[in-house]
């Protein structure tokens, strides 16, 4: 069962209007029920695994419910993160999603529902809905309506290589923010890159400046700043000034404002192989680590992000999220039932063995081995605080500037006063 002292902070139900005139990419189902003259109803599917074993894993599940329904056909189409982002994007301005496709919850989510986009699931998954953890499915409550079904929960913290810390002469993970840089400094004194990061992306270089937001303004007053409209606060400049101490320090590797996240020769790879220190990623992080790199087995180890000194908020509250599956206005019944099939003891069994998420169904928590995961499930048990990645939590327009002033910061072409004051003039101008 969920724990009940986990607050979750700052899943903001923000209506937002699509904006942009784009015309319906071909292959969602729409008002169509996907059926054939031979009674077979096709359902399409749109994720973002890309990365081994999931993509493998989640296929061989799509190939298992057609077994199991031999009148139903799955479609998958897999997306990048980013490129996912833009399809779903263009299909939520011409009216028309996938039968079952991802989301991360909140105000995009909420975004699509206002459209009139998404099915009401309240009704439709209650008998199994309700034995799902809690706190996984909270993204994806809207006005006490249910309108998607979780696979996985989690957070964000620094992923690191023991062996280079211990070469570095870095005893245990730093707590501080003063004690992180210096374990910086030691690092990099060391001739070791400190830190990977996914520059060209942009989303990952968001976790540092919300956190770090969290830390000095603590966690509610990032849904309070977004409900106020005014991001210029101290705290928020502060935030961004203690990014801008990590910056001036150089701790990224060579090119790292190209690189991709998942790609051969990006974030995740360059931890992977053993080529930088650390990266602040999800859950995820090491099996995309051991799929885009060679992956650091018994090396690598989790630490949450570290309390800011004299900040208002503590170390136990923590950013992150999980993935989960909503369907299209008028799906048909059989997308309802592959999502009873994803959200069965039977399939998190599998999911937590081979793929490394946390289960979201409790009866599944015996399959969690990876102590590194285990240490993730434990920060989430004791956390004080949650906040939704905040491109997923604020409406769409607002997330997005959040990732791009952040991304401007880091490569050096934009203040901190000048990302509170760009995120602002966004939240304003969405009202």
């Amino acid at each position: 069962m969920g724990d009940p002292g986990l607050s979750r902070r700052g899943f903001l139900a923000a209506s937002a209007a699509a904006g942009v005139g784009m015309t319906a990419l071909s292959g969602c189902g729409g008002d169509s029920d996907g059926g054939s003259s031979d009674g077979t109803t096709t359902i399409e599917w749109w994720n973002i695994s890309t990365t081994e074993p999931t993509k493998s894993v989640w296929a061989a599940l799509a190939k298992k419910f057609e077994a199991q329904n031999p009148k139903v056909k799955v479609k998958i189409v897999q997306l990048e993160n980013d490129a996912y982002k833009s399809k779903m994007t263009a299909l939520t301005a011409s009216g028309k999603l996938p039968d079952i496709f991802h989301t991360w919850g909140g105000g995009v989510l909420k975004q699509q529902v206002d459209a009139g986009l998404v099915e009401d699931l309240t009704d439709r998954t209650k008998d199994f809905a309700e034995g799902l953890l809690p706190v996984a499915k909270e993204p994806y409550l809207l006005d006490e309506k249910v309108y998607g079904i979780p696979f996985d929960i989690g957070m964000i913290g620094f992923w690191y290589n023991k062996a280079l810390f211990k070469d570095a002469g870095i005893a245990e993970p730093p707590t501080t923010w003063s004690g992180f840089l210096d374990a910086v400094r030691k690092l990099k004194a060391k001739g070791t890159t400190p830190l990977a990061l996914a520059g060209k992306e942009k989303w990952p270089g968001m976790y540092f400046w919300a956190y770090l937001s969290m830390r000095t303004a603590g966690a509610s007053a990032l849904q309070k700043a977004y409900d106020d409209k005014d991001f210029t606060g101290d705290s928020f400049v502060q935030a961004g000034q203690h990014l801008q101490e990590l910056v001036d320090l150089q701790p990224f590797q060579k090119g790292f404002l190209g690189a991709a996240y998942s790609s051969p020769t990006g974030q995740a790879a360059t931890v992977g192989n053993g080529k930088a220190a650390m990266e602040l990623m999800g859950q995820w992080a090491p099996v995309v680590q051991a799929d885009a790199g060679k992956g650091l087995g018994d090396d690598l180890g989790f630490f949450p992000f570290p309390a800011v000194e004299g900040g208002k908020g503590t170390i136990t509250e923590v950013f992150g999220g999980g993935g989960g599956h909503a369907l299209r206005s008028g799906a048909p019944q059989e997308a309802v039932d592959f999502l009873k099939f994803f959200a069965s003891e039977a399939t998190d069994v599998e999911l937590v063995k081979k793929t490394g998420v946390i289960p979201v169904v409790p009866a599944a928590e015996s399959a969690l081995t990876d102590p590194n995961i285990k240490a993730v499930q434990a920060q989430l048990k004791a956390a004080t605080g949650f906040q939704l990645y905040l491109d997923q939590a604020y409406a769409p327009a607002v997330g997005q500037e959040v990732n791009d002033s952040v991304g401007a910061l880091i490569a050096g072409s934009k203040s901190p006063q000048q990302v509170a004051e760009s995120i602002t003039k966004t939240a304003k101008e969405e009202q």
